[in-house]
């Protein structure tokens, strides 16, 4: 029988206001939607692991974010330290998700190859259009890492440890990823950025940052097939995330 674990949303940043068509695209030009930014972190009996890092207090200084709180002052607010996260799951390697990697000095960190390559390895990722959601920091950092135990690098679907598995579900970028989680209530997904908002996939239209839109759309198929129920296929931005779930603390939510 496998582990069941919790999910929560650690919400560090929002919510904000941005143009509709970033979260929906080519879609409600003109108009604004609001946007809120996340961790995750699912709690097992004996496992704390952590889904992306958020952004340092540093580069949200530069950034002016809205209601900023440090993803591992947020941490703190569940009954854990920093140094208690001992797994990280890096979703995809675009600066608001990769930007805190220095903030948990005892993790290891899991991200998918072709992920890794792109951004670190290869000379497009140096481009205009990806550079403006690139974060060098956190890459340098990362690549500081390499040959150690605490940068795993993985190649397709991963079981992290009964009950969770890592879901390359690539389309946002090269190596994006996606966590499947076995909960009380079935088979839960944190999806990251492969969809901002629920309604991402409720009607199958991704957001406005695409790298490769037919996998994207192939890694929808996928993902509502895997999950129990299409309403415990989380997203990346949707600041729903924390209005209509369980608040444990000002900023964080139990999802499931």
């Amino acid at each position: 029988m496998k582990n069941i674990f919790e999910i929560y949303a650690l919400r560090y940043a929002g919510p904000v206001k941005r143009p509709a068509a970033v979260g929906m695209w080519n879609r409600d030009w003109g108009e604004l939607a609001e946007s809120s930014y996340y961790i995750w972190l699912i709690k097992g009996e004996n496992e704390n692991i952590l889904v992306d890092t958020g952004i340092h207090p540093i580069q949200a200084e530069k950034m002016q974010l809205l209601n900023y709180v440090n993803p591992a002052e947020l941490v703190t607010q569940i009954n854990l330290k920093p140094e208690d996260i001992n797994k990280i799951i890096i979703t995809h390697l675009h600066l608001d998700h990769t930007n805190g990697v220095t903030l948990f000095s005892k993790a290891s960190f899991y991200i998918q190859e072709s992920e890794y390559n792109f951004w670190l390895k290869n000379p497009l990722a140096k481009r205009p259009p990806f550079m403006s959601t690139s974060d060098q920091e956190s890459y340098k950092y990362l690549e500081s890492l390499e040959g150690t135990d605490r940068l795993k690098i993985i190649n397709g679907n991963f079981n992290i440890v009964d009950g969770i598995d890592c879901i390359l579900s690539a389309g946002h970028t090269f190596g994006n990823q996606s966590v499947l989680v076995n909960t009380k209530k079935g088979k839960a997904i944190i999806g990251s950025d492969c969809g901002y908002y629920f309604k991402n996939y409720q009607e199958d239209w991704p957001s406005i940052y695409i790298t490769n839109l037919p996998e994207w759309l192939k890694s929808y198929s996928m993902l509502r097939e895997k999950v129990s129920s299409i309403e415990y296929l989380f997203p990346g931005h949707d600041p729903l995330m924390y209005e209509n779930y369980p608040k444990i603390t000002k900023n964080i939510s139990r999802l499931v």
